[in-house]
């Protein structure tokens, strides 16, 4: 998930855009939260007009979505705000309709937005990755501890997906009336957020009402927090979540990273010298990673050519 860092934003402050590309129809108007301009993945608020209809179909992104407000009908099923779908690329849902109108949050998480009109399955779809909760009756919430460190007291999370490859994670968060934390933070990963309700405050950035959205790169600073009369938000990551807590909130995010590997190097020092070793590891994909390590020698660009010890 490679996009510029957008903090703070509100979409209350934009309007609605007309989708104009093939296969949503009329009465779909949109708002862009981020996008990838090398893939087109993106994050957008969504409007549906009351009375919209979507043909049964798939998308060859991987798209999640949560209803904000309103309510839509997927096939047979109503679904109000709260719920939450994760639609693996080439899964075809039933016909989409909002009668009164729905706002939704929608991300597309590996290519732009499209529709492609079926009532089948992509025979390459990870069907089995599909599910969807009404995350506000059917979740409870758990302490944020379950991330590492624990988060102060008073912000509650409630996890609706989570990938065991790269342990990125969709969850949605709260913190209670009166909370507050008084540390930086920053972690590893992009972080993602949107304010269904509620308003926070951050040091840096000041309030962020409902509405309000960030997408943070890697060890970009954040924090101290509060929030006084309490929000309920949507987060995403694209790996592992792990809070790095500081006091000092002028520190780069060059100074994070180094920061953050001197950690890995007391840790995991085999993991933090082959991390750092930037002229032997270089495997073309994570595809290639298992068989480069089992290769007899390879030829640089040099034209050099040499062997590796199967041990290393």
């Amino acid at each position: 998930m490679s996009r510029l860092h957008i903090e703070p934003f509100c979409d209350r402050d934009v309007s609605f855009k007309n989708m104009i590309l093939p296969g949503f129809g009329t009465g779909f108007r949109y708002k862009t939260l981020s996008l990838d301009d090398e893939t087109g993945a993106c994050s957008l608020t969504v409007q549906l007009d009351g009375g919209y209809k979507q043909a049964p179909g798939f998308s060859y992104s991987e798209l999640e979505i949560v209803v904000v407000e309103g309510q839509i009908q997927v096939g047979d099923m109503t679904c109000n705000r709260g719920h939450y779908f994760f639609v693996p690329a080439g899964y075809a849902l039933p016909e989409i309709k909002s009668e009164q109108g729905a706002l939704l949050l929608m991300m597309y998480n590996t290519s732009e937005p499209n529709h492609i009109e079926s009532d089948e399955h992509h025979h390459l779809s990870r069907v089995e990755l599909y599910h969807h909760v009404d995350s506000y009756k059917d979740i409870v919430w758990a302490p944020g501890n379950v991330v590492s460190p624990s988060v102060a007291a008073g912000c509650m999370i409630k996890l609706l997906n989570y990938n065991p490859d790269s342990h990125a994670m969709s969850f949605l968060y709260c913190m209670t009336p009166q909370f507050h934390q008084d540390n930086i933070s920053y972690h590893d990963c992009a972080e993602e957020g949107y304010h269904l309700w509620g308003t926070s405050w951050m040091m840096q950035f000041g309030d962020l009402p409902t509405g309000g959205y960030f997408w943070r790169p890697p060890y970009i600073n954040h924090g101290a927090f509060a929030s006084e009369f309490g929000c309920i938000a949507f987060g995403r990551t694209d790996s592992k979540l792990y809070n790095h807590f500081h006091y000092n909130p002028w520190s780069t995010p060059e100074e994070n990273q180094l920061r953050s590997a001197a950690r890995l190097a007391k840790r995991d020092p085999f993991l933090y010298k082959w991390c750092v070793n930037k002229s032997h590891n270089h495997p073309h994909g994570p595809e290639d990673f298992e068989d480069t390590m089992k290769r007899k020698g390879h030829t640089h660009a040099d034209g050099t050519h040499h062997h590796h010890d199967h041990d290393h």
